[in-house]
């Protein structure tokens, strides 16, 4: 968890002007911590490889501490989360993309490590088809412990965040401004209603406004969040095209509910799928099979059930994880069981589910 003086300073650091990510990032490789940066001399920032003249000069400027302080007492007030690029509870999915923001502020009850995220965006001008599949493909995945990921915005984004908290499904809402304010502000008893199982996410200080170009940036931390972007309507252009480019662009899953082809506000879906940008998706199944998730639940389940096999079960898993389709006979002879049990004992494993079999007598693990 970050101190209270790398937060000072790495706030600090943020606010400068022509720092960025990438001169944030050199400047911890090489100092070691945001608050090394601001006691080391400017002769040694300019032996700094990677950092120029322009981010040199930028350091030199006289910090506004008063404002930085007002920030962490925002922060402390309202018992914000801070994730620090450096630390052990930043988002590892977040990290591995270029542009991972340095820091980011969260509120409510998510884990930003969760194992199986969603990312759903689409148009703000939907159709009823939008708004039929939205709520069916989370319905679907829902089995699946999923955690869904969106912006917040009119349309899509909070239908799946409003059908979310209908079903006590935990789901986040990336936002392109400060946690002091939610916009648009008819969104806010949803918003709230997000804390108890999901919440909201933000690079954003406290005070900045819904600016137009932030929301591009907002869309790369949903892009890359997620396992797989699923776009659901969309125009050619818009929000939801570009950060399902951006996920390809990390190599992430794309995914593209299709449309009609003459409907303009699928014409992004399609345009997806025909430039196998987005594999073509149909339901929650779709997605779950896609991401290898029933592979893993099926093997989470077989494991819990092999703890409650009778000896003689476990004796016929065991020879069948030895060989890829044994004869009758030959699991007789090694197991040395009379035919009537070993017959008994492989019935009670398929009605299980965990065993198959297989032609010519032979048997295997389903």
């Amino acid at each position: 968890m970050i101190t209270a003086e790398e937060l000072f300073y790495a706030l600090a650091l943020t606010s400068i002007e022509n720092i960025g990510e990438q001169g944030f990032k050199i400047l911890v490789s090489e100092l070691g911590s945001a608050a090394a940066v601001f006691q080391t001399s400017k002769e040694k920032l300019k032996k700094i490889n990677g950092l120029g003249e322009v981010r040199i000069k930028a350091l030199t400027q006289k910090i506004n501490e008063a404002a930085i302080q007002k920030e962490i007492d925002f922060i402390q007030k309202h018992k914000i989360q801070v994730h620090y690029y450096y630390d052990a509870d930043y988002p590892t999915k977040l990290r591995n993309i270029n542009d991972a923001p340095i820091l980011l502020f969260s509120k409510g009850n998510f884990d930003l490590h969760h194992p199986r995220q969603i990312a759903i965006v689409g148009t703000r001008e939907y159709t009823d088809y939008g708004k039929q599949a939205t709520e069916r493909i989370i319905a679907e995945l829902a089995p699946y412990d999923v955690q869904i990921i969106s912006g917040m915005a009119y349309g899509i984004d909070i239908i799946a965040h409003k059908y979310c908290v209908a079903e006590n499904i935990n789901n986040i809402g990336v936002l392109a401004h400060g946690l002091d304010r939610i916009y648009p502000a008819t969104h806010t008893k949803t918003a709230l209603a997000m804390l108890d199982n999901g919440g909201l996410l933000t690079e954003y200080k406290s005070g900045t406004q819904p600016d137009k170009f932030n929301f591009p940036m907002r869309n790369r931390i949903v892009a890359g969040l997620a396992d797989m972007t699923l776009v659901i309507e969309s125009r050619e252009k818009g929000g939801a095209m570009i950060t399902a480019k951006l996920a390809a662009s990390y190599n992430r899953e794309v995914g593209a509910i299709p449309g009609r082809i003459f409907d303009e506000k699928s014409s992004g879906c399609n345009y997806l799928i025909r430039s196998n940008i987005a594999q073509m998706i149909g339901s929650g199944q779709d997605i779950a099979q896609s991401l290898n998730w029933d592979k893993v639940a099926q093997q989470a389940a077989q494991a819990r059930l092999f703890l409650d096999l009778s000896e003689d079960e476990q004796k016929i898993i065991q020879l069948l994880k030895e060989k890829e389709g044994i004869h009758i006979d030959e699991l007789m002879l090694k197991s040395t069981m009379s035919y009537s049990t070993l017959a008994a004992t492989l019935l009670q494993l398929e009605l299980q589910g965990l065993v198959r079999p297989m032609s010519g007598k032979r048997y295997r693990i389903s």
